[in-house]
């Protein structure tokens, strides 16, 4: 979860039409967004499964910018301007993921064999 919010934060302060007020409302985002994820977005997918099939996934893209559109609606100190500031956040934010968690996956490797 700290490393998710560490990336909600870092892109806040990257994209202008993102922002967060503080890093408990990070912390909270971050949390939001995988109840989120775990709970809305695989009925949201079985729910759109002919579009996504038809466009090869990439409606996948727009499930999760709406996810980032849901989580702004719930969120107080959270705040994206437009459905295209949530889907660049979104694909941002799962870049960043995806590379925190590879170096923290390198820094245990390293910690077993030492």
């Amino acid at each position: 979860m700290l490393l998710s919010a560490l990336a909600v934060v870092l892109l806040a302060k990257l994209l202008p039409g993102v922002s967060v007020d503080t890093y408990v409302t990070a912390l909270i985002v971050a949390v939001v967004l995988s109840i989120l994820n775990l709970l809305v977005k695989p009925i949201l997918i079985i729910l759109t499964l002919p579009v996504t099939l038809i466009t090869f996934g990439l409606f996948l893209l727009v499930i999760n910018a709406l996810i980032i559109l849901l989580a702004d609606y719930l969120i107080a100190g959270f705040d994206v301007s437009s459905f295209w500031w949530a889907l660049l956040f979104s694909l941002l934010l799962s870049l960043l993921q995806s590379i925190f968690y590879s170096l923290l996956k390198e820094d245990r490797k390293k910690k077993k064999t030492v």
